[in-house]
């Protein structure tokens, strides 16, 4: 079950909604209809599931409506139609039409959010702001010191906790922001554009720590961009956004592969393909090659062919001068003994820039398995598809 799912949601800016549903149902585009009524359509029919751990990045130009879509799912943006279901605890909880209690429980127990422009009270202490929510939850100093202390050091920040905001750079003011919202330990965290006000160098970085904190702490997080190489960076999803309407989502690389329109193709036409496509989608399947009924060894070219056991499974890879047993090869494993002449198994999931690195150290092709079997192997070609 999906922690949070949204289905045929629409956001209307202005007085005239009901009118403007009307407008919407006929059909008449976001320009038509402001020139009409004056109201703004922020959001149109949007429906997208976010499972549990996921980090979905919602992304498109600005005024797409990615914001509008974000800030409704703490109900910053009153929904007019649609439902907005938040997975909480045994029980769902349809933000658009949840009484005020239920929301504020939302908003204190379920969902954080990390804003753009830090949103951080300059006079208060690190470690004043990063309480701020556990103390609107009625929680003293003494309770909360520790949980706080505790978040600040996840963050890299427990040596600042007693500055002012004003006396920190603006990627460590970021991190405070993070540190706050991680100590209200809440499931759901929503991030609009939280790195986009930061020099590149220090977003790259804090994206890194994103990841870093993500697998220890495992959140459901909808995610702000327009940044298509922060949201391939960072992604497990990605929703594509133009004029208020989600165009595409899916899994990064399937976005990058089959872009669904022209305007997803203009978005991925520049995007360096290393950095989000994956070994199965490139490699040439083993049921496409040949293999000798004699030897029962499989041809790969260049004079090389795979070499199989007598229980069929692939054991070798060989050459005109050698046959090299296959060295197994984890995904983001250290690379430092991998050397000229090995036969390396990698994961199907190994990622291009890897696999082409692994490629240049041994001189030889790249042979991938899934679940214990090999499924295929990384030719130069695969490689000279990747880049083109």
């Amino acid at each position: 079950m999906a922690t949070v799912e949204i289905r045929d949601l629409d956001v209307i800016f202005g007085k005239n909604k009901a009118e403007t549903l009307k407008l919407m149902d006929q059909g008449l585009s976001r320009s038509e209809i402001r020139k009409r009524n004056g109201d703004v359509v922020g959001v149109k029919g949007a429906t997208i599931s976010v499972e549990s751990g996921e980090i979905c990045v919602l992304m498109g130009l600005s005024g797409s409506g990615k914001s509008s879509l974000l800030r409704t799912v703490n109900g910053l943006n009153d929904i007019a139609r649609g439902e907005l279901w938040v997975e909480d605890g045994d029980r769902r909880v349809n933000v658009a039409s949840c009484d005020e209690a239920t929301l504020r429980h939302l908003r204190t127990h379920r969902v954080s959010m990390v804003f753009q422009k830090f949103a951080l009270m300059p006079w208060l202490t690190v470690a004043e702001n990063v309480a701020f929510g556990l103390e609107m939850q009625g929680m003293s100093r003494k309770e909360w010191t520790k949980q706080v202390e505790e978040k600040l050091e996840l963050v890299g920040l427990f040596e600042w906790r007693n500055l002012k905001p004003n006396e920190l750079s603006g990627g460590m003011q970021q991190r405070v922001g993070l540190a706050r919202a991680f100590t209200m330990d809440t499931d759901i965290l929503l991030m609009d554009e939280p790195f986009s006000a930061l020099d590149p160098l220090i977003r790259s970085q804090l994206q890194d720590e994103l990841i870093t904190l993500q697998k220890r702490l495992n959140k459901t997080i909808l995610f702000v961009s327009h940044d298509l190489d922060e949201a391939l960076k960072i992604g497990t999803h990605i929703a594509i956004m133009e004029s208020a309407q989600i165009v595409q989502a899916g899994a990064p690389e399937d976005i990058v592969l089959h872009p669904s329109n022209d305007y997803v193709k203009n978005f991925v036409a520049h995007t360096n393909p290393l950095k989000v496509l994956k070994g199965k989608s490139l490699m040439t399947p083993l049921d496409r090659l040949a293999e000798d009924p004699v030897s029962h060894q499989i041809d790969i070219g260049s004079a090389m062919c795979l070499v199989k056991n007598e229980q069929g499974k692939i054991v070798a890879l060989k050459s005109h001068t050698a046959t090299v047993p296959f060295t197994d090869w984890q995904c983001n494993g250290s690379m430092d003994d991998i050397q000229k002449g090995m036969a390396v198994m990698a994961p199907a999931e190994i990622g291009m820039r890897e696999a082409m690195e692994i490629r240049y150290r041994t001189g030889l092709p790249v042979c991938l398995e899934q679940e214990g079997n090999c499924v295929g192997v990384l030719t130069d070609e695969d490689y000279y598809e990747a880049l083109i």
